[in-house]
């Protein structure tokens, strides 16, 4: 792997911790009891076959190292007493053993799920949420080069893809291993001869089960991305959808996603193949295994006698409880190396510095007070120039309008001014100061954005306008809704303003939207405003509606207005005109008219 990325997940997992210690604790009783509830199997086995030694004193402890005599010792003296009382109940109590030791396994078994539930789900729980912290702070720039569905795919399955592969990895990190140990060790108080042909045999099914993983992570990515692609097609689709029928072009589309839905088949296929090679790989290598122990077991008890056989039959079921943990443990190496592509693309999304950084030492502004001012700023898109050595004053309170042909760098100038982008050379300074230097918070909160597309949201229209102002009350929404022109219709709605107006505002007009829009810039209420060719999609008595909301919202504001429509402009107190990011032209609509140059002919060409 490129990074450590099981490093990564073990810090979100670390804040769960109370949650990992419980479940190491109820682990390490499920590997006791789990390996116990064979062992209780022994005496069974020896009561069965009447293998008991008739002992009428109980042993003495000898240390440690002779635990395996003792407890066997120890359970012949019980038994023998058992027969000399006359008591016939030595099976019921043989068998009560197995059931509980079965039953606190299982118990434990439970609490250790039961705990690590909680520590995935606060792992995926917070992944996501930095994944989304990060969405709403990376720059513009950076969603220009990506398709939604694409992000959509990572905060969606590939998390749920790391929840399913990493975070299973935290059940098995202690519990199997734990059972490995456990199990051996039990193996090797039986036998130790036949434990070192164990031992020998796991380390050689490891290495061959690694060969299988190694392209894993490499196919895995490709599945990750593939469906990243057809999201993003199904967003376009549905975005598009008019286009797309009016055009005919359902089956080129049906065909675009076809082609990427059998890449992911193909894709899938592979890794799914190699995944599922683990189980019965790891299954036929731990069988080979038994039968090796099977032979040299077998010669023990038949030709050495070197150990007797209710000792072997429990040795055969704890080698064989040996294998469900080691299945497990060669499961999760494809695991990771399918979870590390997914880890890759979401850690892409939250450690990406394509973000508009803040000074340690940036201000906060809390008023406008004289000009903004943009000195010899450039711009370029790679190796696009939009914007070119630019100079231009904006007093307080003046309506600035910007003007020009597509692509001579309006909105990129209003982009910039807004700090979507950050100026490459030159800067943009609020009263004297460069915004660079300024809190972005507090640059916004003095701006107001009313773009050519209503950015609406699928809730009410009271809670689209609180966006501008989390406090306000009824009254004030609806003062701002009649400023905007926007009551009239609102009030007719069933709910008012609490009506939801459906995913995009789909439920309102174009004007309507745009009407919303005005209202929740005027509850903002902020000294700048930035018009992106805010009447360029409406109708003719729409526009009127919305003009004359503009009209009401400029009012002792600094204004930046970006139209294609030059009639909506005509009133400004001055007029740039923009080609290839630089000025040609300024003025007032008649002084600029009186020139005859480019502004009057833009003019002349929208009034035939």
């Amino acid at each position: 792997m490129k990074k450590n990325y099981f490093n990564r997940i073990f810090s979100y997992a670390w804040i769960f911790r109370k949650y990992f210690v419980l479940n190491i604790f109820s682990n390490v009783f499920y590997a006791f009891f789990g390996t116990l509830s064979m062992i209780s199997l022994f005496p069974m086995l020896k009561v069965l076959f009447n293998q008991t030694e008739q002992l009428t004193s109980p042993p003495v402890w000898s240390g440690i190292s002779d635990l395996a005599n003792y407890s066997e010792n120890y359970l012949n003296y019980f038994v023998t007493l058992k027969k000399v009382d006359g008591n016939n109940d030595v099976l019921i109590f043989m068998v009560g053993l197995i059931v509980i030791t079965f039953l606190l396994k299982n118990i434990f078994n439970y609490m250790s799920m039961f705990f690590i539930t909680y520590l995935r789900n606060g792992v995926v729980k917070n992944i996501r949420n930095d994944i989304y912290k990060s969405i709403i702070k990376l720059s513009l720039s950076y969603y220009s080069e990506k398709k939604r569905g694409d992000i959509v795919a990572r905060i969606s399955s590939d998390v749920q893809e790391l929840d399913h592969s990493f975070l299973s990895i935290f059940e098995l990190i202690v519990k199997d291993p734990l059972m490995v140990l456990f199990t051996l060790l039990s193996m090797f108080l039986i036998s130790p001869k036949l434990s070192i042909f164990v031992i020998v045999f796991i380390p050689i099914c490891g290495f061959v089960i690694s060969l299988v993983g190694k392209s894993l992570r490499r196919k895995s990515l490709k599945v990750q991305k593939e469906q990243g692609q057809f999201i993003s097609l199904v967003d376009e689709t549905l975005s598009g959808m008019k286009i797309l029928k009016i055009f005919n072009a359902e089956e080129k589309f049906q065909k675009k996603f076809t082609n990427s839905t059998i890449r992911f088949y193909k894709f899938s296929n592979s890794v799914l193949n190699r995944k599922n090679l683990a189980s019965p790989l790891s299954e036929f290598l731990g069988i080979t295994a038994i039968a090796g122990v099977l032979w040299v077991g077998g010669m023990m008890v038949l030709k050495e006698n070197s150990l007797d056989a209710s000792a072997f039959i429990v040795y055969l079921g704890l080698a064989y409880n040996i294998l469900t943990p080691a299945k497990s443990l060669s499961r999760a190496t494809y695991k990771v190396k399918k979870a590390t592509a997914a880890a890759e693309r979401i850690f892409d999304v939250i450690d990406n510095d394509t973000i508009i950084s803040e000074n340690k030492n940036a201000i906060e502004i809390n008023s406008f007070d004289h000009n903004i001012e943009i000195k010899n700023m450039s711009f370029s898109y790679e190796n696009d120039v939009v914007i070119n050595n630019l100079n231009l004053t904006i007093p307080k309170g003046s309506s600035v309008a910007l003007v020009g042909q597509s692509g001579s760098g309006k909105s990129t100038l209003a982009n910039l001014i807004c700090r979507f982008y950050d100026t490459q050379k030159g800067e943009i300074c609020f009263d004297n100061t460069d915004i660079k230097n300024l809190k972005k918070e507090s640059l916004r909160k003095m701006i107001g954005l009313v773009t050519q597309d209503s950015i609406l949201f699928n809730d009410t229209i009271k809670n689209n306008l609180l966006i501008a102002k989390e406090d306000a009350t009824n009254d004030e929404i609806i003062n701002c809704l009649k400023v905007a022109n926007a009551w009239e219709f609102v009030k007719k709605l069933p709910k008012k303003i609490d009506t939801n107006i459906g995913d995009s505002g789909n439920k309102l007009s174009g004007g309507q939207k745009q009407r919303l829009s005005i209202a929740r810039a005027v509850l903002k209420n902020p000294p700048i405003l930035v018009l992106d060719e805010a009447t360029s999609a409406l109708d003719s008595e729409s526009e009127k509606l919305v003009q004359t909301a503009l009209d009401n919202l400029m009012k002792d504001k600094t204004s930046i207005v970006i139209a294609h429509r030059l009639s909506t402009i005509q009133n400004s107190e001055k007029i740039i005109v923009l080609d290839k990011g630089q000025i040609i032209e300024s003025g007032k609509h008649k002084e600029l008219m009186k020139k005859d140059g480019v502004y009057s002919n833009l003019v002349k060409m929208q009034s035939i």
